[in-house]
């Protein structure tokens, strides 16, 4: 009994070492075994229940501290009825305004242009033409959209993508694209940043369109209406 007891006891003692030497690292090394290839992009003790959050493949999940489980799904603070998870998300995704290439991008400057929205826009993508929609009863911002054609979802928008920016006119060739349904005719062969729009995209984890990005770093995918955009512009420049 005596011999079990210490046996026991020395099996909890290994297991417990074990557990506190868990760390980040560790947890990333396991994850890469278990999933090679994952992109694991950070790895955070949280708060919580002993779980770490794990940020791959641009997602959040969330393991335990021997990473023997995945926890998938939002983490929601029953006080308060935050969803902590989305908020997380919202801070990681974050992309510096700032540092986008502006010179890629069509500029449209509407009223004073104070305000400001870059907008990551598929010319095929029928959300895409919805937003704009939306956008011609926004004011007093600049846009700069990035044109992103996602070419598994609408074959024909590179060539699309390529001809509005080699227009005379680019603003109005998107304008007659995106509202009018009219895509200018030319053979798009002039110098233009499709592809690097492309991989700018990819680097930000975009993977849908039309994805806006506010002055203060936050994304919002999808179409939105246009009183949530004016929303959205007012707040990202309080939080500058």
């Amino acid at each position: 009994m005596l011999k079990r007891t210490l046996l026991s006891t020395t099996l909890l003692a290994t297991l417990l070492a074990c557990t506190a030497n868990a760390d980040e690292a560790g947890i990333k090394k396991t994850l890469l075994e278990k999933f090679p290839g994952a992109d694991i992009t950070s790895i955070t003790k949280t708060p919580y229940s002993g779980l770490y959050e794990v940020l791959i493949d641009g997602q959040v999940v969330y393991a335990d501290e021997n990473a023997n489980y995945l926890f998938v799904g939002s983490v929601v603070d029953v006080k308060t009825r935050q969803n902590l998870t989305n908020e997380r998300l919202e801070k990681l995704n974050a992309i510096r305004f700032d540092s986008l290439p502006f010179a890629d991008a069509i500029k449209t400057v509407k009223g004073n242009g104070k305000r400001q929205l870059a907008i990551f826009s598929d010319p095929d993508c029928p959300f895409c033409k919805r937003l704009e929609q939306e956008l011609t009863k926004v004011s007093n911002v600049t846009i700069y959209t990035f044109l992103y054609p996602i070419v598994s979802l609408h074959p024909d928008s590179a060539a699309n993508a390529k001809a509005i920016w080699c227009a005379p006119d680019r603003n109005q060739a998107w304008d007659d694209a995106m509202l009018r349904g009219v895509m200018p005719k030319n053979n798009g062969t002039c110098k233009n940043p499709v592809e690097s729009n492309i991989a700018l995209g990819n680097k930000y984890r975009v993977t849908g369109t039309p994805t806006l990005i506010f002055a203060n770093g936050q994304r919002v995918p999808g179409m939105v209406p246009a009183d949530k955009v004016n929303e959205l512009l007012d707040a990202a420049g309080k939080g500058k």
